[in-house]
């Protein structure tokens, strides 16, 4: 039977999923609710989508961050170290140009219910402009990301002030002269701390962990080269000698006000936002402990300081969330994710999962590589193992980070392990920088 797969969404693991399909030949079509490719890169002030900050900015270094069959070199040489959010859309964009994925991509469609009918066939309900259509494919692609379902914090009491989470926060100015309260310790919420800094008459930071904060560079580097070079370390050992030079470089978090780490290096994701620290020490930002209560607008922290404040934005991370998917069928919004190498599903064979893994870098480098992994499963030049459930169980049992237990962890994976687990599963010659088209005819000529 003739393979024809679905790729939900058009972002960063979408569009590469899409490309390595049509690399070997495969029919495949995908589908994304937005009017272009890059997901939550392309920066949009409306609350519907999904998207960054005004002034985003990567946290891992382009280097690290990039396609192998498109890098930022074969972009523009100049692109900065950790690109801004336009840079990255018109990366995305340009690699959807130059591999001629726009033909093979329907834009402005939500795809509302996938029914796995047999290991043959997918029935796909999709909605434009409120008409529903049905259509049959043989496999399933889904790389619909997980940073769009916003998970709210619950406090005793009741808030009388605005109440947002990050989802919906798009840049500071509205924030002008208000009394704002972040909550979290992570990437964005230490991005929202910082600009609302620098307009608010005052913003506070509440943590109810403490966080280990990175500097984006460390010895004129970006931190994650440096971090690079001890990547054949194993990871525990890794993380400890990570965490000693972290602490010479910063210092202890005491020192700035900050909750200090009481978990090991790795058990919760790292912050990379030096910034912060500068913020807090010039009185821009204060932190604060974790909340005990809200009463109107006044906030009760568990260290007994009371505050009253007009905004608070939660930072406090999204659900791993597929709609589309029966609950019966398949919920991995909480416990764990039985997935070998994060995408294979250990009963259903036409089922391919890309990008839904979180490394302690940037996540589309590997999801190239299993997007590749996946179309050379469907040319028939690899096949699943056989102890598949086994595999799906022991990488559940033993994660590369032993982390805390929390939604946020459940998929997180080493980088460069994860990676090199990849790349052993393909040919040597997995690199393909040639534009879609020339390839098809580069491949029908060889057959002729």
């Amino acid at each position: 039977m003739k393979k024809k797969v679905a790729v939900i969404g058009a972002g960063p693991s979408g569009i590469t999923a899409l490309k390595n399909l049509l690399d070997q030949g495969i029919e495949a079509v995908a589908f994304d609710r937005n009017h272009d490719v890059g997901g939550n890169w392309i920066y949009s002030e409306d609350e519907s989508h999904s998207s960054v900050f005004e002034t985003t900015h990567i946290i891992s270094s382009k280097t690290l961050s990039q396609y192998e069959d498109f890098t930022f070199d074969d972009f523009d040489p100049e692109t900065a170290d950790y690109p801004s959010h336009d840079e990255l859309r018109r990366y995305f964009q340009a690699y959807a140009a130059h591999f001629n994925l726009y033909p093979h991509i329907r834009f402005g469609i939500m795809v509302k219910h996938c029914r796995w009918i047999d290991e043959e066939t997918w029935e796909i309900t999709t909605e434009k402009d409120g008409v529903e259509e049905k259509e049959l494919f043989t496999h399933l692609a889904v790389a619909n990301g997980h940073h769009w379902k916003p998970r709210y914090p619950n406090y005793p009491g009741e808030f009388s002030g605005e109440f947002l989470h990050s989802h919906h926060y798009k840049k500071a100015a509205p924030f002008k002269d208000k009394r704002v309260l972040v909550i979290g310790g992570g990437n964005s919420a230490c991005d929202v701390a910082v600009e609302t800094s620098r307009v608010s008459k005052k913003t506070a930071i509440s943590w109810r962990r403490g966080y280990r904060i990175v500097p984006k560079f460390i010895f004129g580097k970006p931190s994650d080269k440096v971090a690079e070079q001890s990547k054949w370390i194993p990871p525990r050992l890794r993380m400890f000698l990570n965490s000693i030079l972290l602490r010479i470089i910063i210092g202890k978090n005491e020192a700035y006000g900050l909750r200090p780490p009481t978990e090991h290096f790795g058990a919760t994701h790292p912050t990379i936002n030096d910034e912060l620290l500068h913020k807090i020490r010039h009185g821009k930002v204060k932190p604060r402990m974790d909340i005990k209560k809200f009463e109107g607008k006044k906030v009760v922290f568990e260290d007994g300081k009371e505050e009253e404040y007009d905004t608070i934005i939660a930072c406090t991370g999204y659900w791993l969330s597929h709609p589309f998917f029966d609950k019966d069928f398949i919920d991995y919004s909480s416990g764990p994710v039985p997935l070998y190498l994060k995408m294979f599903h250990p009963k259903i064979t036409n089922l391919h999962f890309i990008g839904m893994f979180q490394p302690l870098g940037c996540i589309w480098p590997g999801a190239e590589l299993q997007s590749k992994l996946m179309a050379q499963e469907l040319i028939g030049n690899w096949k699943r193992p056989e102890n598949l459930e086994e595999l799906c169980e022991k990488e559940v049992k033993n994660p590369d980070f032993k982390q805390i237990n929390s939604p946020r962890h459940t998929i997180t994976v080493d980088f460069h392990r994860f990676v090199k687990d990849l790349k052993k599963q393909l040919p040597k010659n997995y690199v393909s920088k040639m534009p879609t088209t020339e390839a098809l005819s580069v491949e029908q000529n060889q057959e002729t």
